[in-house]
């Protein structure tokens, strides 16, 4: 399985004659490929850069000077770029990170242009929405689930997250978080929508002012998706009953998906904070699940519902060791 994109660092003289021969010749025969002139250049004189497009969609970027280059792309990698380092848009130069995201981006806006208004957004997930497994799968994600907001219009989905990543929060774990929605080979909407109740979950963290760490391993084997100071969080997300083949009912849902942790990583970490997400539930099936309020058979927990427009409403069973006041209401 792929995973999110990265640059490939390599050494050695790279000249417009060996990448013709040796990077766009092979991807020629492979795909049917053009060498092109980038849309921008390097802010680093020292660096030529080019762009090659595939006749099947494929695109990569490759920039070079006398002793190092870098190639970021969703194709084959040729095999002279076998065996290099790989290197995220954090550890890059930023002269090359940047040039690469403009390219990027300005494609994005070619593309999908509705989700390219979402800079936040856009540029945070660029690492998964130009990636060779999920380029497709993330961008259809977000436009027809409206980023797991299923009731919602995707500019409305979008404009929840992007509150939450324009305040940088993420940014130090962006391809931890990012390559949770991204890397699968199928349009695995349950993976998908429980990966935005992590990112639901930091917003409300970040709505409280607490700080947080995303994605915390542990002696046990397990990563937990959070640590608020010495406190561990995990987060679940019950499907709708209609997409589920037992618990057709909401409040079954919640005991049974609540119930799943703590089996698993709440039974070697029995201190954690349980958040229950039911964002993908009805107004009606909310309703039903704020009437009778079930446990989970684990405390702390917090069962929440968060809405396109910002709003989040819950309940909890026993005490949350955070303030979450001014975050969530509760109901």
């Amino acid at each position: 399985m792929a995973g999110p994109l990265r640059f490939r660092r390599t050494a050695g003289t790279w000249t417009r004659d060996r990448v013709r021969s040796q990077l766009l010749a092979p991807l020629d025969d492979s795909f049917g490929a053009t060498l092109e002139e980038p849309w921008f250049s390097v802010a680093d004189d020292r660096y030529d850069a080019v762009r090659f497009e595939m006749d099947n969609g494929d695109l990569a970027l490759f920039c070079f000077r006398p002793g190092r280059a870098y190639w970021l792309g969703n194709t084959e990698t040729p095999e002279p770029l076998w065996r290099t380092d790989k290197e995220t848009f954090a550890e890059a130069p930023y002269a090359v990170t940047r040039w690469a995201e403009r390219e990027l981006t300005a494609r994005l806006e070619m593309t999908d242009p509705w989700l390219a208004e979402f800079q936040y957004v856009s540029w945070f997930f660029l690492p998964v929405f130009f990636s060779k497994d999920g380029r497709n799968t993330t961008r259809r994600f977000f436009a027809e689930d409206a980023a797991g907001f299923p009731d919602a219009t995707p500019e409305a989905g979008l404009g929840f997250y992007e509150s939450l990543l324009r305040t940088g929060v993420l940014d130090g774990n962006r391809y931890t978080m990012a390559s949770k929605l991204g890397t699968s080979p199928g349009y695995d909407l349950t993976r998908m929508r429980a990966t935005m109740s992590e990112f639901s979950v930091a917003k409300l963290l970040a709505d409280a002012g607490l700080a947080f760490e995303p994605e915390v391993e542990q002696e046990s084997g397990h990563a937990l998706d959070f640590a608020v100071g010495d406190r561990l969080v995990e987060v679940t997300r019950p499907e709708p009953p209609a997409r589920r083949s037992h618990a057709d009912h909401p409040v079954a849902a919640v005991r049974e998906t609540g119930g799943a942790k703590r089996t698993d990583q709440l039974a070697e970490h029995p201190n954690a904070v349980l958040f229950v997400d039911c964002t993908s539930f009805s107004d009606a099936e909310w309703a039903a699940v704020t009437g009778e309020m079930p446990g989970v058979g684990h405390e702390p927990t917090v069962v929440f519902r968060a809405r396109p427009d910002g709003r989040i409403e819950g309940y909890r069973y026993g005490r949350v060791p955070f303030d979450l006041d001014g975050a969530i209401t509760y109901v």
